[in-house]
Parts: structure tokens; sequence; C-alpha cells
């Protein structure tokens, strides 16, 4: 199984490349005892200038080609950006925008943002997710973003956690074990529903007992409305 972890993070150290490792390490931990998992790590800072040239000239550089031909070929993406105006960072969109168009059809990807404050952790899904989706990528249903205050506080490796093992189930190394271990936990069978009524029967306002509780049909809470 092949891991590629894409960081456009562009700080040493940065702790967007941080929250890449983290997932990845966290991702390979679910693996079978002797399944072999590689992790390469996608420095996207470090390809920049051929970045720029591959977008005015058409042609990437030996690096990029490289970084390029090892995402085509993962088993599984962890792909994570800062946050630049409220959005991905422009570089990881040059990225992705020299990728050829059908690399990502139907690989599973994890997205993750880095970011100041919490206010922008809804990069994920109105920028990020939709991105992925456009490409056909398998997105997992967890992002993971991380601001500055979640480094060492509760709840960052619970997410992390969680989105590493939707990944590790979409790329197959959970095995049976681990899909049988994450499935959903069946709840509680739902209360029925009293049969429907004719409007005939039926006075505005009437309540109906559901569950212990007397329930105003919402039809009933409109027309109520209506007519005053």
């Amino acid at each position: 199984m092949k891991l590629v972890v894409v960081s456009a993070g562009l700080s040493v150290p940065s702790s967007t490349r941080l929250l890449g490792d983290r997932l990845a390490a966290a991702v390979v931990g679910r693996a079978p005892a002797g399944t072999p998992a590689e992790v390469e790590v996608v420095e996207l800072r470090d390809l920049a200038v051929e970045i720029a040239h591959n977008l005015t000239t058409g042609f990437p550089g030996p690096a990029l080609r490289a970084a390029l031909d090892a995402v085509a070929a993962a088993d599984g993406l962890i792909v994570v950006t800062p946050v630049f105006s409220a959005s991905y960072s422009g570089l990881f969109k040059s990225f992705f925008d020299v990728l050829d168009r059908d690399a990502l059809a139907g690989k599973p990807v994890l997205v993750a943002a880095t970011g100041g404050s919490a206010r922008h952790s809804l990069v994920l899904e109105h920028a990020m997710r939709p991105l992925f989706a456009y490409l056909r990528a398998v997105v997992a249903p967890t992002g993971v973003y991380a601001a500055s205050e979640d480094w060492g506080a509760e709840g960052l490796a619970e997410r992390i956690e969680r989105a590493a093992g939707e990944l590790a189930a979409l790329t197959g190394i959970g095995g049976p074990a681990f899909a049988a271990a994450s499935a959903p936990v069946p709840g509680p069978a739902p209360v029925p529903l009293p049969a429907a009524r004719g409007s005939e029967s039926v006075r505005v306002g009437e309540s109906v007992r559901v569950g212990g509780f007397d329930v105003v049909p919402f039809a009933e809470q409109l027309a109520a409305v209506r007519s005053e």
C-alpha cells in the first residue's frame, strides 16, 4: 500500500506538515501486522518554481513530474493546506491544476487544513471537498482542521484517528476486522408514527401522541399560522 501526503506548508517547521505526518502515521497504524505500507511526502514548497513554470509552459520539471507520478500511483492521498484568505493556498491549488485531470478518479483522499483560528474550519467543506469532488476523488467523510489552539488540546487526536480509520477503510488496508469494528452501531428502533388521517377528520392544532410526547403535525401548525 502506498500512501502519499501532499503538504502545502510554507514554513520550517510547518504545522501543516506535522498534521500530514500525524494523519499518515494513524493510517499506517491501522494496517494489519506484516502489511507493507509506504509513505511518501510531497512538499509543495520545494516545487513552487517548477509548478509556476508548468503553468506557463505546460511542461513539468523533473521534480514536479516525479511528484505528479507519485500522486497518480498512490493507493490513497492525504492532502493538507494552510488557510489563506479563507481558502486553500494558491500553491496547493496550482499543484492540482497541473495534475492530470483523471489522476484522482476513484482515488481515496483525506482532506485536512491548518489555520490560526477555528473560524476557518469550514474551508474543508466549502473549498477542499468541492475541489476533490470535481476531480472525481473519493473523499473520506471526516476532514481534519487544526487551529493553533488545537495542538495539545482535546479533540484533535480523536479527529485524526476517526479520519485515518475512514481512509484506511477506503484503501482496503483496514481489513475485514477493521471493517466490522468500524461499522455503525445500530440505534434504537424507530417509533412508528400514526397512520395518516384524512384532512376532514383532523382539526387545526390537534395533537397526536408519539413516543410519550404530544406532537402537532407540521401541516396543522402551518395551517394555524396561515389562518391568523
